[in-house]
């Protein structure tokens, strides 16, 4: 089952900062010199804003070929838990290796922050977490502020938290198993270098994953099938849901049965397999041919679908996936005989 992680009481007690350059490029290195302590009165947001990037996100845990104390970040992570008084020395650690990891030529400088979080909610119990994130852009923004008795506009640059590069969070959660881990890469989500050479983790193949893993692929098999002409793209759209629907109508997924009522033809059983041995090798490891459903990811799922009709006008329809299913379509494709041209034609009720 799927860990219940909450960060409604988290709260950071302290960050160490580094500027993480591209030794390549001839970039330093640079770290704070002391722990940042957290203001109580700037905990509540800040750690808020620390956070949220990490909802919703498929478990990870940490591992390696031999052993896994052999992993730098995970053996960094234990000696924090460990003792907190450990965090500047550690964090200064951690950028080092970040910095060591960061030679390819496409890796951009940037901003590093690490925080020691506490009471991180996992199965109800209380948990220490800790937060790696780095930023690879800045943003302006402006800033009003008062100055000899008047208001002042000033611009400045800034970290976005709602574009923050790249991202781990470590909870102290099955330490012998790697932790429980949760990590994002705006570059991509199997990017090489973050997940793979700095942190050294793995996806944990629990029903959420797999019950994503599953229907990510089903729904990008039956859109990579090309179309007729004839077919509307909102066709393409329901094939997807009734795809989907065989997780929502079942309990357990069985492969094989999968195979037999949802992809049907030999062509598409092979592209499917093809597929999936692609995911298989991103991610290091096989997937279960048999697995407990995650009901909830499929719902996330399904309301994800929709179909986008391009028109060589510069014209975009977007179709919401509860317009596609109706018996009653609100859109109509015909051919203008007097303009000789294609035409959609849109049905409602009112403008929202």
């Amino acid at each position: 089952m799927s860990l219940r992680i909450r960060f409604g009481f988290a709260l950071a007690q302290g960050i160490v900062l580094a500027k993480v350059g591209n030794p390549q490029r001839e970039e330093p290195l640079v770290t704070s010199k002391e722990v940042f302590k957290v203001h109580e009165e700037d905990q509540e947001a800040l750690t808020a804003l620390i956070l949220k990037p990490f909802k919703n996100l498929v478990g990870h845990r940490f591992y390696h070929h031999s052993s896994l104390d052999k992993n730098e970040v995970y053996s960094c992570a234990q000696a924090v838990f460990a003792n907190g008084d450990s965090l500047f020395a550690t964090g200064c650690e951690i950028a080092r290796q970040l910095y060591a990891k960061s030679t390819h030529p496409n890796i951009k400088a940037g901003d590093l922050c690490i925080a020691l979080i506490d009471d991180i909610s996992v199965d109800e119990d209380k948990v220490q977490g800790l937060c790696i994130l780095k930023s690879e852009s800045m943003v302006p923004f402006l800033s009003i502020s008062t100055r000899n008795g008047d208001l002042q506009l000033s611009t400045e640059q800034g970290i976005n938290p709602e574009k923050i590069d790249k991202g781990c969070l470590i909870l102290n959660h099955g330490a012998k198993k790697g932790y429980h881990v949760l990590m994002f890469d705006r570059a991509g989500a199997d990017s090489r270098f973050w997940v793979r050479d700095f942190l050294g983790v793995q996806a944990i193949t629990d029903a959420a994953f797999l019950t994503q893993s599953y229907a990510k692929m089903a729904v990008e098999v039956i859109k990579d099938e090309p179309p007729s002409e004839d077919t509307p793209p909102w066709e393409v759209c329901n094939a997807t849901r009734t795809a989907l629907d065989f997780f929502e109508n079942r309990e357990e997924f069985n492969l094989e049965d999968f195979e037999k009522e949802v992809l049907k033809t030999p062509e598409a059983v092979a592209k499917f397999a093809d597929h999936r041995t692609r995911m298989e090798e991103e991610q290091g490891q096989t997937f279960d041919e048999a697995f407990q459903i995650s009901k909830k990811d499929i719902s996330k799922a399904k309301k994800r679908i929709g179909a986008v009709i391009k028109l060589d006008t510069g014209v975009e329809i977007h179709v919401k996936p509860v317009f596609t299913t109706r018996e009653d379509p609100v859109l109509e494709r015909g051919f203008d005989e007097a303009k000789g041209m294609n035409f959609v034609k849109v049905f409602y009720q009112k403008e929202l």
